[in-house]
């Protein structure tokens, strides 16, 4: 293009306001970027002249860029803005102590330390005490008395530390995912020409006037209009919801968005709008993500943001102010997709993660659940008779044995015994209900994902770690997974020769020679590139695709600059770029010679060029014929060769167009791309990770089965899988390419059908040739399968763009942080930073880990509950009093769980996890040796206490404290009793390291600083307490002898321990284990067919409508509206809103397509749907990468977000739709018929998911198992 052309047009438009002498203001850029295809090469041509106009008065470059002084790109940034989106503020530390306070047994417990407190308040006139019965009798001085407020004081402290310790973790887990988040932000960067040069810089940097090169895979990070482009499509659906990709040209359209991907191409573009001004970032604002801006010192650049809001909300606003404000009254929906660069991330998922289910509730956390609330019941049952008990026996004793009158004056004093044995009561209760087991599921995670990341794992959903240690296969990529992603050319056919190592320059023709480095110099993209190395010594560099680095250092290595012929020829000389693509499988770069005549250089997968080929380069430098014939001798004698040593074979051909055929057409590619002369074959090896085999025996040891997925040809897959131990030579494994793969599993009408997918997965090793469709076949075949016993738990990594829906699909999607696209990132539970397999059996250990942590703590917790229910349940019934006290209990309880749970949940793991096979989802939480271990040391401290109990005075000769009258003061008795029982305890926290029946309990507990601390600190405070509690805490001061007595009778719980572990668990037929998950065969059928609409059973729900514990659901509804609420607030259904008003709200094409961004998600950016809802296929239909071609099967086309709801929000809603056949909720909660649900969900009918829905209609009714009533609108109408 004529650079002249824009200066007459220059002067005259006169801008009224150049901000900051730019020759265009940001509010002119801003509408510009609004207008679409012609529309804006119209405004372009009238404003500007063409692209190279507005670089001018932008100050920049189309070919150097900006200078890059730091002076003009701050300038850029004050007039322009900067590239990032403000994040939503982070919950501040009270918000998580409210949170905390939500939990139902300490909301119990805070209730009866009030009541308590009033109690002791209260005096009674001192009535005559004889009168009143024995058990009144005296003892009590005025100093005593006083003292009654202490315990309800104590157990409100208690309480306060408990919730402090929860909040304190919870906070700091939101630290530490800011911390992650701002890492994966620093890592993503993007390439920019600054001075001439060619450098990749964070995206946040990225500033108005850039100009940035684009290629295949990226997410763009700004609005821009393209400078040039070879054959770049842009995939928009993110923006328009449009499915089809768009072609970007000069002629026809330039404007590139943000949000937005490259789906084939490259190209070079300036960039125009950043942060809050681009496309992506004014929906942002619309919906109020950069409303709630935080008060920094940042003053001047909040008022100017304030001035650009209000500029746009005056523009843009018509229909969708009311959006806006329901939008910020849901306290920024924007957590739905926070983009890649705004501070956010993991950390509200974070939140979700741990109370919403994925595919169904983590499975550990659905054992737990269920587990807490058998044993609640339990404890329920036990306290509620131990007060029935205590108030019968008062009550016989007074009046019916003694037999005394009820007197008015006494009734204060009898009032008080009830509400003494109402404490007890609740005691009780306290002491067995767990709440130290969530505490130690979080802290379990949270330490997990903190150490995983010095094993290179970025957990960005924690129950992901958990689920891991369940992982039962793997579906691997190669390149750059199982081999390092270093590509290098180790042999070569050329001149009619096998050359088995790189050829000496000498011996190839000089002929041959120029061709091969002029089709390598111009046929790879330019912005690949070798770098000298980092470190002396070290290995070159590879910038860019690593295939075509190879060639380039193959270049490099026949001793020939390949830079050289670049700068001869600059990209923008190339007359035409056919770029690589997954359907082509080829590149070809066009160059118009001298003498007007054209030349093409094609390089691509060596089977599918040779059948283009018809000529071969000879020795002599000549072209031959080459006939089918000599390609199937080619193919037998070099490239199965090269294949079958695990190469991969690239084929490097030309093609010359005469001056005398005229101009070819360009666009006929079938035509262009034939009749080539080949120059040669070479061989590129990927070497596998030196670990890797290693890796993969520690995974098969384990009883994980590791499959390799990959795009390669199959004897290449067949070589490495060899080289990396998948394939051992005499097994009888599958090994088959995508379109066998796709035969073997469709029937004749061409649907995938699960019983032939399950005749093939279970002996399936290797999947060659395969596409991203087929890639998610095999994960859901895999998962779905019923052939075995246990369901399978399916780990997937992937690193491309298309690899999202197996990503997603997936139990557990890793991708790849180095050679990961934004896409997959976003689409994966845990980012592999290094990009290593070993990682993965890293992240498999430490999800073991996390298993045996939590067991290891139930077993120690078991035991002290078990013992203190039964020593308060009894000793009140014989004694009318509970020897352990309120305080005492509480101490015990939750000031050790607490503690032991930081202990033993942070045990380091050790290789000895891999030696078992996975536990699998039915595996019941409390295995047999446990129970042995809980009921047997439950029986030797049972025995001790009891003796101490009803013989300790005499042993020890000290006064009884039994049967002491109210408020009497603490005796040395009850005092022993209360010590041997916690030394008791915390000699068997050191039991508890072992759940396997091991015997060496000390075994690496040194590993484990927090552990000894931990049981040295619990053994000082108990010092403490005993000697210096006092009244509070009902001890006395202990003499030296008494202390050695209950050290020795705790100590003898270690002796015990070996004597148990003696006896074999195999003979103990009559333990029964317990902490199972629900298994169908347990549930009534009308209850089956309730819960046939929802995604995961829930557990606990199910105990609960058994128990009908009407405290609890009250609760849990309590509960539950908080949770919707929270829902709202992290924007688990504005979805939902948005559609509802969208339908109300004037149908005006803005709104449509803010909405249709929502339907089709710019969260590309935020994990393509929300964190939570891992079984929203929410996009794939207006995805184009992620159309999943063929007649796939159970896509609804609804989001199965509504999945996402806590248990008494599925009955409310469940129990409505029973009443009366509610009209489909809103955000679409499964209505009966497919029909409505379309509509609702897309209020733009000209949509393309909608146009396509008639052959879906079918699976959108099968849906039904997929998608679940009682999204969190639906359910908050329902409950409210």
């Amino acid at each position: 293009m004529a650079n002249n052309s824009y200066s007459g047009v220059k002067n005259s438009i006169v801008e009224a306001n150049h901000d900051g002498d730019f020759g265009c203001s940001l509010k002119e850029l801003r509408s510009l970027m609004e207008l679409r295809g012609a529309e804006g090469l119209n405004k372009i041509g009238e404003s500007y002249g063409d692209v190279h106009g507005l670089c001018n008065r932008l100050k920049t470059s189309p070919t150097d860029g900006l200078s890059g002084q730091p002076a003009d790109i701050e300038k850029r940034k004050t007039v322009f803005g900067q590239n990032f989106i403000p994040p939503k503020k982070p919950k501040t530390f009270l918000q998580l102590v409210w949170e905390a306070l939500q939990d139902v047994t300490l909301i119990i417990l805070e209730v009866a330390a009030v009541v308590s407190l009033g109690l002791s308040f209260y005096r009674p006139q001192d009535a005559e005490r004889e009168d009143c019965g024995k058990a009144a009798g005296g003892g009590e001085d005025e100093h005593e008395a006083e003292a009654g407020w202490i315990e309800g004081a104590a157990i409100l402290l208690s309480v306060i530390c408990v919730v402090l310790v929860t909040a304190f973790n919870d906070w700091s887990k939101e630290k530490q995912f800011r911390g992650l988040q701002s890492r994966i932000e620093q890592e993503q960067k993007f390439t920019v020409v600054r001075g001439g040069q060619v450098i990749q810089i964070p995206v946040a940097e990225i500033v108005v006037g850039d100009v940035a090169q684009i290629k295949y895979g990226d997410l763009l990070p700004a609005d821009g209009l393209l400078i040039q482009g070879n054959d770049l499509k842009i995939d928009e659906s993110s923006l328009t919801g449009e499915s089809d990709h768009v072609k970007k040209t000069q002629e026809k359209d330039l404007m590139l968005l943000s949000g937005t991907h490259v789906m084939e191409g490259s190209g070079k573009m300036v960039v125009t709008a950043v942060g809050v001004n681009s496309q992506t970032g004014i929906i942002f604002t619309l919906l109020g993500a950069a409303e709630d801006e935080d008060d920094d010192d940042e003053d001047e650049k909040k008022k100017e943001k304030e001035e650009k809001k209000k500029q746009r909300k005056n523009k843009k606003q018509d229909g969708s102010i009311e959006n806006r404000k329901k939008a910020k009254a849901q306290d920024g929906a924007a957590m739905e997709m926070q983009p890649l660069n705004s501070d956010e991330g993991g950390d509200a998922e974070e939140k979700k993660k741990a109370n919403l289910p994925k595919k169904e509730k983590s499975v550990l956390q659905g054992k737990l659940t269920k587990l807490a609330v058998q044993i609640g019941k339990a404890g329920l049952v036990m306290s509620a008779i131990t007060v029935i008990i205590l108030v019968v026996l008062f009550v016989l004793n007074t009046f019916w044995i003694q037999n005394l009158p009820w007197v008015k004056a006494c009734t204060p004093i009898y009032i008080q015994f009830f509400v003494k044995f109402f404490i007890i009561g609740v005691t009780v209760l306290v002491v067995a209900v767990p709440e130290g087991l969530p505490l130690a599921v979080t802290i379990s995670l949270a330490y997990s994902v903190k150490k995983m990341m010095k094993d290179n794992n970025l957990v960005r959903h924690l129950d992901a770690c958990e689920t891991m240690g369940n992982a039962t296969a793997i579906c691997s990529d190669k390149t750059g997974t199982l081999t390092m992603n270093r590509m290098t050319v180790v042999q070569a056919y050329v001149a009619e020769k096998h050359y088995k190592k790189v050829p000496d320059p000498e011996n190839i023709p000089a002929s041959i020679l120029d061709f091969l480095i002029l089709g390598i110099a111009v046929n790879c993209a330019y912005t690949t590139k070798i770098m000298p190395p980092e470190k002396e010594g070290g290995l070159p560099r590879q910038v860019g695709n690593k295939t075509e680095c190879a060639l380039l250092g193959f270049s490099t290595d026949l001793k020939r600059d390949y830079q050289t012929i670049r700068n001869e020829i600059p990209e923008e000389k190339l007359h035409k770029v056919y770029t690589f693509n997954s359907v082509r499988k080829s590149m070809s770069t066009v160059l118009k010679m001298a003498d007007g005549s054209y030349r093409m250089f094609s390089k691509g997968a060596s089977e599918i060029l040779l059948k283009k080929c018809y000529k071969i380069l000879t020795a002599s430098g000549e072209s031959k014929v080459f006939r089918p014939r000599d390609r199937d001798d080619m193919v037998k004698k070099v490239i199965e060769p090269m294949a079958s040593e695990g190469l991969r074979t690239i084929c490097l051909a030309y093609r010359d167009f005469s001056v005398t055929d005229g101009e070819p057409d360009w666009d006929n590619e079938n035509d262009i791309l034939t009749g080539l002369t080949c120059i040669c074959v070479v061989g590129i090896e990927d070497p596998v990770r030196p670990e890797v085999p290693d890796a993969i025996r520690k995974c098969q040891r384990a009883g994980i089965t590791v499959r390799m997925v990959t795009g390669d040809n199959i004897n290449t897959a067949r070589a490495i899988a060899s080289k990396c131990g998948i394939l051992q030579p005499g097994d009888d494994f599958l090994c088959l390419e995508g379109k066998e793969f796709n035969r073997r599993i469709r029937n004749e009408k061409g649907e995938i059908e699960q019983e032939r997918i399950d005749k093939i997965w279970p002996k399936l090793r290797v999947l060659a040739r395969s596409s991203p469709t087929d890639k998610h076949t095999l994960v859901k075949g895999i998962i779905d399968s019923t052939v075995s016993e246990q369901r399978q738990v399916v780990a997937v990594t992937g690193d491309g763009t298309n690899d999202g829906p197996a990503l997603k699909k997936a139990d557990v999607g890793f991708a790849m942080g180095i050679a990961g696209t934004d896409v997959a990132k976003e689409a994966s539970d845990i980012i592999l930073t290094d990009d290593n397999f070993s990682s993965i059996v890293k992240a498999v250990m430490w999800g073991r880990n996390v298993y045996d942590s939590i067991s290891k703590f139930l077993q120690f917790q078991l035991t002290v509950n078990v013992v203190a229910v039964i020593v308060a349940f009894t000793g009140a019934c014989i004694t009318q009093d509970s020897p352990l006290k309120a305080v005492q209990m509480l101490w015990v309880n939750l000031i050790m769980d607490t503690f032991a749970s930081l202990a033993l949940a942070t045990e380091p793991p050790t290789e000895a996890l891999l030696f078992r096979k996975p536990y699998g989802r039915n595996k019941p939480l409390i295995s047999r040796t446990m129970m042995k271990n809980i009921l047997g040391q439950g029986v030797y401290q049972l025995v001790i206490i009891f003796t101490l109990l009803f013989a300790g005075e005499k042993m020890f000769d000290v006064d009884s404290g039994r049967n002491a009258p109210l408020r009497a003061p603490p005796s040395e008795h009850y005092t022993i009793v209360f010590n041997t029982f916690v030394l008791m305890q915390l000699f068997n926290e050191i039991n508890a390291r072992k759940i396997h029946g091991e015997r060496n309990v000390f075994d690496g507990i040194f590993n484990n600083p927090i552990f000894c601390s931990i049981v040295f600190g619990t053994f000082v405070i108990q010092i403490i307490i005993v000697q210096f509690g006092g009244k509070p805490f009902s001890c006395v001061a202990l003499s030296i002898d008494h202390w050695l007595w209950c050290t020795f009778l705790g100590f003898g719980s270690l002796l015990w321990g070996q004597v148990i572990s003696s006896i074999p668990t195999s003979r103990l037929k009559f333990l029964k284990t317990a902490g199972h998950g629900t298994q169908k065969e347990e549930i009534p059928d009308e209850e089956l067919e309730e819960l046939d609409d929802m995604d995961e059973i829930d557990h606990a729900e199910r105990e609960l409508r058994r128990g009908q514990i009407l405290w609890f659901r009250g609760l849990n509804r309590i509960q539950t509206q908080m949770d919707v609420v929270s829902a709202f607030q992290s924007g688990t259904s504005f979805q939902g809103a948005l559609r509802r008003q969208a339908s109300n709200s004037s149908q005006q094409q803005h709104d449509i397509r803010v909405v249709n961004a929502f339907r089709s998600s710019i969260s590309l950016y935020e994990g393509l749907e929300k964190p939570e809802s891992r079984t929203s296929i929410h996009n794939f239909m207006t995805h184009p990468e992620f159309r999943i071609e063929d007649s796939e099967p159970h896509i609804p086309l609804i989001d199965d977000t509504d999945a996402e709801d806590d248990a008494p929000t599925k009955r409310n809603s469940a129990s409505s739709r029973n009443a009366s056949p509610a009209p489909p909720s809103p955000a679409g909660a499964a209505p009966p018929s497919p029909g409505p649900t379309l509509n609702a969900a897309s209020p733009n009918q000209n949509n393309n998911a909608v146009e396509s829905s008639n052959h879906l209609l079918p699976e959108t009714t099968k849906a039904g198992d997929h998608s679940v009533p009682g999204s969190p609108l639906h359910s908050l109408e329902t409950s409210l």
